[in-house]
């Protein structure tokens, strides 16, 4: 017999720290960042063979849970395992209090200003954001004028967008208000994570993440308009055919919440009823992942068959709450997204502790024509688009998609805004040579290791008092070489977030945490 093929070690040989991007675990070529210690050194001791292994028993339990995705108009199916890699992104505890800070007093702020727009709209009289910017946003609701929402409370899940730009300093790329999704995939991750390095797990005390689902229903039972012990909370999905089904059946069954669609609830004398096997229930709060349009038919969409009618009656009278608040999709606004900074100067009377990005809104005419001067130097997005789609990446477009865009952007300027191309910072990531097209030719048939670029999406949970972070959140990373896009529908995947315990020692240059009242649960 001949003799058994030697495993090879974990190569590192194909991790190019080039392109000006900063790396979040090398600081220079072979010598690892502090936090990053431990995994660099457990990966020096491991065979890639048996990580290709540990990758891949992570994707068959992943296949087995039945934790997917959809991506819609692909003909060779939607359903797709949601892709996994096994390197967890690290992140050192003070680092991680810095965020916890930026984090709330960004969802305090775009609360109250929620709180002001369908209330006095003082923000109008002191020319905080132009009117016309609000009052044109599709996601602007006047049916919640003048209304109370529970505890006045209209965010109460948030998932705001961070990458790390070249210098390491961290940026808001853009708030996800509406329906945020991906908290099932951390939590899955997570562990996921715990059985592919359960020693290296253990020793670095990695905090925490599986305290979210008890308090996301913690934070919706907040929401009861109406004094009971236990509120009756139900999950309201579109059914099995939306792309974040898994999530919304995961998430009911860790918060032991009621999964309910449309046609499951109805309403009667202006209280929402569940029907059950036992009979009608009442609802007293619903934690909804169907966006405005199609909550209520009589309300808004006449053609929706997702919703409830008269479901909006009853939010309106007071007898049930609803996470996230109807209408509050004006404070994701891609284009509000710019005047951020100054609501936060505004409502807090504070400077902002995480930056935006620079944003050029299409809307004003001097900003217009520099964006349509430099189409192939922007990243131009559509305001009311997610996922990745209805964007344009200048560097890497051709001639013929800037005019596309030229001529949306001149028919209706609102509708866009631009940015400059970032250095999203890379992390490292388990590359199956194999399978990686882009991987060249000599190098295929064993897994290495490569750099791959990043997000950050934490959860914010919010219950009119206190924001609650969970310690971590989903790291989004474009698993194909060179690209910046991670969202999953565009052949992206996500890996583990491990936020440290303890003390890391603070590079000198790093500016002091500051204080914000925040639960670090």
């Amino acid at each position: 017999m001949p003799p058994a093929a030697r495993e090879q070690p974990v190569s590192f040989d194909a991790y190019d720290l080039g392109g000006g991007f900063y790396d979040e675990m090398f600081e220079s070529p072979g010598v690892a960042r502090s936090h990053y210690d431990r995994l660099h050194g457990r990966l020096a001791g491991m065979s890639a063979e048996e990580l290709a292994r540990r990758q891949a028993a992570a994707e068959a339990s992943f296949r087995s849970q039945g934790i997917t995705f959809t991506v819609y108009g692909q003909s060779e199916g939607t359903e797709k395992i949601f892709p996994y890699d096994p390197l967890p992104r690290v992140i050192a505890a003070d680092e991680w209090a810095r965020l916890e800070d930026g984090l709330g007093q960004r969802i305090l702020a775009l609360n109250k200003f929620l709180e002001d727009l369908y209330g006095e709209q003082k923000l109008f009289d002191d020319r905080v954001v132009p009117r016309e910017l609000v009052l044109s946003c599709k996601h602007y609701r006047r049916e919640m004028l003048g209304m109370r929402v529970p505890r006045d409370v209209y965010v109460s899940i948030a998932g705001s967008d961070l990458i790390r730009d070249a210098d390491g300093s961290y940026a808001v790329l853009e708030d996800n208000l509406r329906v945020p999704s991906g908290a099932s995939y951390m939590l899955a991750n997570r562990e996921v994570s715990k059985r592919t390095f359960p020693r290296l797990f253990q020793d670095q005390e990695v905090r925490a993440v599986d305290a979210y689902p008890q308090s996301l229903m913690d934070t919706m039972r907040a929401l009861c308009p109406r004094p009971v012990d236990k509120p009756s909370v139900v999950v309201l999905t579109p059914g099995v055919y939306n792309s974040a089904y898994f999530e919304h059946t995961f998430l009911a069954r860790q918060m032991g919440a009621l999964l309910v669609e449309g046609r499951d609830l109805l309403v009667h004398d202006e209280v929402v009823y569940a029907r059950t096997t036992g009979g009608l229930r009442r609802v007293d709060v619903i934690y909804r992942r169907i966006d405005d349009d199609f909550l209520d038919p009589v309300a808004f969409r006449r053609d929706s068959v997702l919703g409830v009618p008269g479901l909006f009656n009853a939010y309106r009278a007071g007898n049930v709450g609803i996470g996230n608040a109807i209408g509050n999709g004006i404070a994701d606004d891609k284009a509000l997204y710019a005047y951020v900074p100054d609501l936060i100067r505004y409502y807090l009377g504070e400077e902002p502790k995480l930056r935006n990005i620079e944003t050029f809104l299409c809307s004003v005419p001097a900003q217009r024509q520099h964006v349509l001067e430099n189409l192939d130097k922007l990243v131009v997005k559509a305001v009311g688009e997610a996922g990745g789609y209805g964007m344009l990446i200048g560097p890497h477009s051709t001639r013929a998609q800037q005019d596309e865009f030229a001529a949306a952007i001149r028919s209706n300027p609102r509708n866009y805004i631009a940015q400059p191309t970032l250095s999203f910072s890379r992390a490292p990531c388990l590359i199956d040579a194999d399978a990686g097209s882009d991987a060249p030719p000599a190098e295929r048939g064993r897994a290495q290791v490569e750099p791959r670029h990043i997000d950050l999406r934490p959860y914010i949970l919010f219950d009119g008092e206190k924001a609650r972070i969970t310690p971590g959140g989903l790291t989004r990373v474009a698993l194909h070489r060179g690209s910046l896009v991670v969202n999953s529908s565009q052949g992206g995947g996500s890996k583990d977030t491990w936020v440290l315990e303890g003390d890391v020692p603070t590079p000198a240059n790093a500016p002091p945490p500051a204080a914000i009242g925040v639960d670090r649960q």
